[in-house]
């Protein structure tokens, strides 16, 4: 029994919106997703998938899209991205009892792992825009979209801590975080993020959203004040889901 991750799927099986503008690493991305997965993942295993799962903006244009990841091995525990539309962050419970048990839902609650609690959010960071002088040095930002971006952490903050609260209340003392946004952007060193992970205890922070080779260093990655930071962006793994546990 392993637990496994890995995001952006970024599927449109009933949308027409291809990935391919973005890079050949994104060419016939669907089918590398369905080859490594079943070459990785077992049944026994859990996989979780860090959002932006589909490009259909209702339920009804997501239903090829979810099915495909129905389909793949393991237990599927499936976070709230930017893009995916088709969920209401407020009827999380309601997509719950819809795909259950072939598709788990993590927000506002939490799942478990041996004697691991899986916690997660959406998450939120503030992407800029950045202003650069003809050198590239950073110049400034847009600080009224910053002040925006204060308010949904906050926001995103109350439901990581509700979740962390639940499984502590269970009896959970071993926590994985999980996020889609990156839990710092370029600016910052630590966040609110950051300070729940270490508050909690968490053994690891998972997080996805950055693509491409520009973004994949705009947050943390490796070991950070004693807690492993993994980016598990599609496109940065090629679409192999990484191992977190064994």
């Amino acid at each position: 029994m392993a637990l496994y991750a890995m995001g952006d799927f970024h599927l449109s099986f009933q949308v027409d919106k291809s990935m391919d503008i973005f890079g050949s690493v994104w060419k016939h991305h669907e089918k590398k997703i369905q080859k490594k997965v079943n070459r990785l993942v077992k049944p026994e295993d859990t996989l979780v998938i860090t959002g932006d799962h589909s490009w259909g903006r209702k339920l009804e244009e997501c239903r090829l899209d979810l099915e495909f990841i129905s389909n793949l091995p393991g237990r599927k525990i499936l976070l709230r991205g930017n893009h995916d539309m088709f969920w209401d962050a407020k009827k999380t419970a309601r997509l719950n009892e819809q795909f259950n048990p072939d598709l788990y839902f993590l927000q506002d609650n939490f799942y478990t792992y041996e004697d691991y609690a899986l916690v997660g959010t959406k998450g939120y960071t503030f992407e800029g825009p950045f202003y650069y002088d003809a050198w590239g040095n950073l110049m400034g930002w847009d600080e009224e979209k910053e002040e925006h971006a204060k308010k949904l952490v906050d926001r995103e903050m109350v439901r990581l801590r509700k979740s962390f609260e639940m499984a502590r209340e269970a009896g959970y003392r071993k926590f994985i975080m999980f996020l889609h946004y990156p839990p710092t952007n370029i600016l910052e060193k630590e966040s609110p993020f950051t300070a729940i992970a270490l508050e909690y205890g968490c053994e690891r922070v998972v997080y996805s959203h950055c693509h491409g080779s520009s973004r994949f260093a705009d947050s943390i990655r490796g070991e950070y004040q004693g807690i492993n930071y993994d980016l598990v962006s599609g496109d940065y793994l090629d679409f192999k889901p990484v191992k977190l546990l064994p």
